[in-house]
């Protein structure tokens, strides 16, 4: 007895691609998602739409090379008139699934920049301008103290020239008067 079970006349496409809807691995990702920095997070989201869009992209690509093969001119029968009428029409519907794709993506992508979240956008922003202020204060008190450092040590000097020189001091104060 054969194995029949191999044999089948079901469509089985390989140049499309599965989904894995609520399989484990969107599971597993889900969660190593939730323990990503905030950068990393919006990198992989980025990086998905990249990918979305670049899909889209090489079927829009694919189905333009594939309509301009089909297109061929030469001596044909009807059947295979009516072969590549079949094929033009499948690719041309493949390319405006791909064409509203690429329309749905880019609606999502302006949703997202319109409704952003400008309350974290503001929150970040106040947070750097307290750290620089703070920075700002902490610098000008350093500055302070040198200075208060250099004049001191400067009124210090003068003192002691004072002291080394008492008569010289007093001529020049007598002539300044």
């Amino acid at each position: 007895m054969a194995d029949l079970s191999a044999q089948t006349d079901v469509s089985r496409p390989s140049a499309l691609p599965t989904a894995h809807i609520g399989s484990r691995s969107s599971l597993v990702a889900s969660r190593n998602l939730s323990e990503l920095d905030s950068g990393a997070y919006l990198d992989l989201i980025e990086e998905d739409w990249n990918k979305r869009v670049d899909t889209e992209m090489d079927v829009l690509v694919e189905g333009m090379v594939d309509l301009v093969g089909i297109a061929s001119i030469g001596n044909k029968d009807k059947f295979k008139i009516a072969q590549e009428s079949f094929q033009a029409q499948t690719r041309a519907e493949s390319m405006v699934r791909a064409a509203h794709s690429l329309l749905s993506i880019t609606h999502s992508l302006k949703l997202l920049f319109l409704l952003s979240d400008d309350a974290q956008i503001i929150q970040k922003r106040d947070k750097e301008l307290k750290a620089t202020r703070e920075e700002s204060r902490q610098y000008k008190q350093k500055v302070v103290e040198l200075l208060n450092e250099l004049l001191s040590e400067q009124s210090a000097r003068r003192i002691e020239e004072r002291e080394a020189h008492p008569r010289a001091d007093e001529n020049t104060e007598m002539q300044e008067s």
